[in-house]
């Protein structure tokens, strides 16, 4: 089967009634949990843009806590799983800011985590491509905040 286009799926629900349109939510919410976790982000936390961030900060300090540290390997695939579903909490939200500190908040905690990843390399780099994504994130921010977060971004360059 395949998947019909963003704009026939637009024409197509525009003749369907409002319980129809409930109906085709419900259902969709029961075949993913990202269809589900994105209908609750913009029925209960899109409105309070900072209440979802800093649930998000808070999700990913306990995943941080969570990590299994006796072996690299453990550590190197956890890291990456966080940075993974971080990106996807990123991906429901459409306000820009939102990805700039999700990211600077992830390589914070990044730098902080104990064992250390500065002697590790691959953890290194997976850190500087983050650096290398928000700085360009930055870049489409309005001038004020270009501001704030570039200092935020070379404050934690510094703690290298």
């Amino acid at each position: 089967m395949k998947a019909a286009t963003a704009a026939q799926i637009k024409k197509e629900l525009k003749y369907r009634s409002s319980e129809e349109l409930e109906q085709l939510c419900l259902r969709l919410s029961r075949f993913k949990k990202e269809n589900k976790e994105l209908l609750t982000y913009l029925l209960f936390e899109r409105e309070d843009e900072a209440a979802y961030i800093h649930h998000i900060k808070e999700y990913i300090d306990e995943r941080l806590l969570e990590i299994n540290i006796s072996s690299s390997y453990y550590i190197k695939k956890s890291l990456r799983r966080i940075l993974r579903e971080t990106k996807k909490f990123i991906r429901y939200s459409d306000v820009k800011e939102t990805e700039v500190e999700l990211l600077l908040f992830y390589c914070t905690r990044l730098l902080e985590f104990k064992p250390s990843i500065r002697n590790n390399r691959v953890m290194m780099n997976v850190f500087y491509r983050q650096v290398d994504l928000i700085k360009s994130k930055i870049k489409a921010l309005h001038e004020d905040l270009q501001y704030d977060y570039k200092q935020e971004l070379n404050s934690l360059i510094e703690k290298l």
